[in-house]
Formats: structure tokens, C-alpha cells, sequence
């Protein structure tokens, strides 16, 4: 199998990784500093999953690779449409084009420029970043990959794709029945998630401590779900409750991805997150005040790193 992963950061190297360890043909579209240090030294993943180092080819030119089998799509969310339109080198008649990403559009913007057959819609369930250049730790989550076709089809593609994921150490690989509910249903985890840890600088303890803050949290997911719901997507009724509990069970000094960026001065996802609730939720006609404060706090923090 034949693999590209498009942005080699925390979540496509760590699937890169594991992938070349079962075997398959797996290749590298990174850039700056940590292209130079994979295509040098190779790829380091620390995980509390297990550890491995892979030597990979690595490019910052898709046409280096050529048509693969599946192209896992990993690029932070600013960059989706970007990276959709350098996607033509890789993709054959019968490329899957599977986005591992925050949020809920950015199957949409990729099928723009491949075309809907090729799209298949995906959810990880990670904490990882890039560390320093060609090293990857995996530091929480359950390394949880859910993925499937949009008709909810059982196609040779994705059960290929399920095959090789499954047969991967270090991922726990869920092929979804009805894929939008799943990217839905952790659209409004994280958007509390990441918008709370990162709105207050604090992590996600400080917040559980913090009446105003835990109810705030709680809010944000209810009002994801009210808008997930107005445009039908079915969203199981038990699943506030269940965010919450898990996020009771998150280690006290656990942040967001979008915490380490905030503060880290770099590009933020909040366009992607809970901008996009304020989007969402005015073509359906829902109110969703807490999404609005948290995007109103951190604008400004967006706007001064767009770049």
C-alpha cells in the first residue's frame, strides 16, 4: 500500500510512522527544518505508546511521490485549501484522500479541488506535536483513528485503509458507520476543549476547579450540539454528558493543541473551531454565545499570527 501523508507534523508523522513499521510505502510531505532533519536523520516518534524511528523519503513537492493508494491529509486546518490545490500529483482514479482535522469543513474545501469520490472523512483522537525538528512525541489520547466513506458504503478502499491501520501498533482504528455524526461529535468536544485551555491560558484541571469555567465548558459543547442537530445530524443524546465525563478523566495540566500554538506564537485553528460554530450556527439560526465570547477573546491572538 501506498501512502502519502500531506503535512508530517504531530498527527501524520505519528500515523506515517506506524504505518512504515507494519510495512507499507508510506511518504513524507513536510517543509522547513523538520524536512531537513527527517530527510538527515529520519523520523523519531516518543510515544507512550512505544517508541520508534523510521527512515522515510521526505519532500516538500508532491510530485516527487507521484499517485499513491491514499493520501492522509494532516495539515493544520488555515492550510487545507492550500495543500488541496498542490494535491493533483498524487492522486490517481482511485486515490482516497482521508482528512485526519480540527473541525468540519475542511472535507468540503478538499473535495473542491479532487472532487467528492475521492474524499473520505476522518477523526483522530491524539495528543501529539512536533517536538523539535524530525521528532514527534505522542504524549495523551488514545491514538483512536476513526474514518469512513460519506455514503457509510463498506468500499474495498476503506476497508483496506482498516486492514492496515488495524494491523498497526500504537493506533486503535475505528472504521465509523456514519462518519459526519463522528466529526460532528468531536468537533464539539474539542471545541470547548481547545477553546477553554486556550481562552484562559489555564489547563483543563484549573477549568474543572472553576465553577464559571466548567459551566462554560459545558455550554459550549450543548450549543455545538443544537446547531450539529439543526442541520440533521443526529449527534446521540448522551454525548454532553459523555464529554464531560471524559474530560473529567483528562490529566489536571492536560491543554489543547490550540493552547500550545497560542502561546507558542503561532498560526491559531480558531477559524476552524469555534469561529466555525459561529458560522454554522448563523445559517441554521442558533445562538451560541459561548462560542462567539470564545472567538471574540481569541481573535485578536488570530489575527496577529495569520501569517
Amino acid at each position: 500500500m501506498k501512502v502519502a501523508i500531506f503535512g508530517a507534523g504531530g498527527i501524520g508523522a505519528y500515523l506515517g510512522a506506524r504505518l512504515a513499521d507494519t510495512g507499507h510505502d508510506v511518504h513524507l510531505v513536510a517543509r522547513g527544518d523538520h524536512l531537513a532533519a527527517i530527510r538527515s536523520d529520519g523520523l523519531r516518534v516518543e510515544s507512550i505508546a512505544g517508541d520508534t524511528t523510521v527512515d522515510l523519503p521526505a519532500t516538500d513537492d508532491p510530485n516527487d511521490i507521484g499517485p499513491v493508494d491514499y493520501v492522509l491529509f494532516t495539515v493544520k486546518s488555515y492550510d487545507t485549501r492550500d495543500a488541496a490545490a498542490a494535491l493533483d500529483p498524487l492522486v490517481g482514479p482511485e486515490t482516497a484522500v482521508v482528512s485526519f482535522q480540527n473541525g468540519v469543513d475542511n472535507e468540503r474545501w478538499i473535495a473542491e479541488e479532487v472532487g467528492e469520490d475521492h474524499v473520505v472523512g476522518g477523526v483522530a483522537y491524539i495528543f501529539s506535536t512536533i517536538q523539535s525538528p524530525g521528532v514527534v512525541a505522542h504524549t495523551g489520547g488514545p491514538a483512536r483513528f476513526v474514518y469512513g466513506e460519506f455514503d457509510g458504503t463498506r468500499t474495498d478502499r476503506i476497508e483496506t485503509l482498516h486492514d492496515a491501520l488495524s494491523e498497526s501498533d500504537g493506533i486503535e482504528a475505528v472504521l465509523a458507520d456514519v462518519i459526519r455524526v463522528e466529526l460532528w461529535e468531536k468537533f464539539a468536544f474539542i471545541c470547548a476543549h481547545s477553546g477553554m485551555t486556550a481562552a484562559t491560558r489555564k489547563p483543563i484541571g484549573r477549568i474543572r476547579e472553576t465553577p464559571d469555567s466548567w459551566v462554560m465548558y459545558r455550554r459550549i459543547i450543548e450549543e455545538v450540539v443544537s446547531v450539529a442537530r439543526k442541520k440533521d445530524i443526529e449527534l446521540p443524546d448522551e454525548t454532553v454528558d459523555d464529554w464531560l465525563e471524559f474530560a473529567h478523566e483528562l490529566e489536571p495540566e492536560m491543554h489543547s493543541s490550540l493552547h500550545y500554538d497560542l502561546t507558542h506564537g503561532k498560526r491559531l485553528e480558531l477559524d476552524a473551531l469555534n469561529a466555525s460554530v459561529v458560522r454554522h450556527a448563523e445559517d441554521v439560526g442558533v445562538d451560541v454565545p459561548m462560542n462567539e465570547a470564545i472567538t471574540a477573546i481569541l481573535r485578536p491572538w488570530a489575527d496577529e499570527h495569520a501569517e
